[in-house]
């Protein structure tokens, strides 16, 4: 199987290897449109209250969930003024990222914790008992929003955001 191209910028830095493309902040447009307007003026980071967006490749935004959790407050829409962040109304969904526990769950491997249900806003990640053993987690996948609220403090990171539907939901465990 033949890999795909790197660019020079990459080869010169020692990055052999393609990159998936970085997390843009909430409401992003599709990455070859954000690419073309996003300035890298750096006014979404600035004015994120949570402090995710960061600096990422090429000076870009991008979001750091080990940093905190996403409130989806528009700040970072706000303040976009090439608009490569665009709300097109109150109800429009911000991203498609939706949590996904993976193998390195302490619950899984029979070690209790929690943290990730307690961590979560909108419960989506809840723990069923399991007779003689540890809690399991179930997530919904329809009451996630992607926030990112289980991901830092999960211990051992076994949560990843990604824009996959194709993980278990709780009424199919």
């Amino acid at each position: 199987m033949e890999s795909a191209p790197i660019s020079r910028r990459s080869f010169l830095r020692g990055r052999l290897r393609k990159l998936a493309p970085a997390q843009r902040p909430p409401w992003a447009l599709v990455e070859e449109d954000f690419i073309a307007r996003c300035t890298r003026c750096e006014a979404c980071v600035e004015a994120c209250p949570t402090g995710i967006l960061v600096r990422a490749e090429g000076g870009y935004p991008a979001v750091d969930f080990s940093l905190g959790e996403c409130t989806f407050c528009a700040e970072c829409v706000s303040r976009c003024e090439p608009r490569a962040l665009q709300r097109a109304s109150a109800s429009s969904v911000p991203w498609a990222l939706r949590a996904a526990i993976g193998d390195a769950c302490l619950a899984e491997r029979g070690i209790e914790c929690r943290v990730c249900g307690e961590s979560c806003p909108t419960g989506a990640i809840r723990f069923r008992l399991q007779a003689g053993g540890v809690a399991q987690p179930a997530l919904d996948v329809a009451a996630c929003t992607g926030c990112g609220a289980c991901y830092a403090p999960c211990p051992t990171r076994a949560i990843a955001l990604q824009a996959n539907f194709d993980i278990p939901t709780e009424s199919e465990q």
